[in-house]
């Protein structure tokens, strides 16, 4: 017998849009266990779930890394409330764009630290503007050059970690790549 069982290509995609899903809800939970960084914004966390993202918008597209998303803003708003839901929201779907943006070619001229960077700098960006909608003050945009530093530094990590994995998602997953 050999080592992967034969699927079907949807139950297939369902199981990888289960781990990811899984995957983007613990490290959810292990950021919201870090304390709050000196200087940045209240609730400003490294990102690591965005990597189950990265990994949704490459594998399964729009699909899945919309339900990606969805599946970390409910989450948001179920442990930290409305505010957190409507910040992830804003973040995630900016990000999220940026992110099939860049990955829907054969080619990402970026690579995957290149896309970890950019898609960290939309999601803050996504997120001063939920705070701006939701103060009404444009002092909050205050925030924006030390959170393009801290998007800077958690791109790198967040797309390095999507780096090294992506190569083993497309040897266990094939045919599910866009």
């Amino acid at each position: 017998m050999t080592g992967r069982p034969n699927l079907s290509p949807h139950t297939r995609k369902t199981a990888l849009l289960g781990m990811l899903g899984a995957a983007a809800l613990a490290l959810s939970f292990l950021e919201n266990l870090i304390p709050g960084l000196p200087g940045l914004p209240p609730g400003a966390k490294p990102g690591f779930s965005n990597i189950a993202t990265m990994a949704a918008a490459s594998q399964l597209g729009f699909v899945g890394a919309f339900s990606i998303t969805l599946l970390k803003a409910g989450f948001a708003g179920l442990t930290r409330g409305g505010t957190a839901f409507f910040m992830s929201i804003a973040g995630g779907l900016l990000s999220m764009t940026v992110m099939l943006l860049l990955l829907r070619g054969k080619r990402n001229p970026f690579g995957a630290i290149g896309t970890g960077i950019l898609c960290a700098i939309a999601h803050n960006l996504g997120q001063l503007l939920a705070s701006w909608a939701l103060t009404g003050t444009k002092a909050i945009f205050g925030y924006a050059p030390l959170l393009l530093l801290f998007a800077l530094l958690t791109g790198i990590v967040t797309g390095a970690v999507y780096g090294a994995v992506a190569p083993y998602l497309n040897q266990i997953f094939p045919s599910h790549s866009r």
